[in-house]
């Protein structure tokens, strides 16, 4: 049986690949495109709502492993730019 350590492992593992393959190039891209001028869209929104409530959801790995949490925070930064540029553009 694997305990607790393992789990978030695989987890974090996990996490850092949706990441850096889906969530990031996407949010860049998105930031880009803000940057440019562009207003967020409904699908745009919808993703971020999910990066959200993603996160609330982890809460728990992350206060297990604080040696992430420039990550994290890094991760946030990125999204809030995002949505504040977006609503800048509205």
């Amino acid at each position: 049986m694997m305990d607790q350590s393992e789990k978030d492992a695989g987890t974090i593992a996990a996490l850092m690949l949706r990441f850096t393959e889906y969530r990031l190039p996407r949010a860049e891209r998105m930031l880009a495109r803000v940057n440019d001028g562009e207003k967020l869209d409904d699908g745009d929104i919808q993703f971020l709502k999910r990066v959200y409530s993603d996160t609330r959801k982890d809460q728990s790995l992350i206060k297990r492993h604080p040696e992430y949490n420039t990550i994290v925070t890094g991760f946030i930064s990125l999204y809030t730019e995002i949505i504040s540029k977006g609503l800048e553009n509205e």
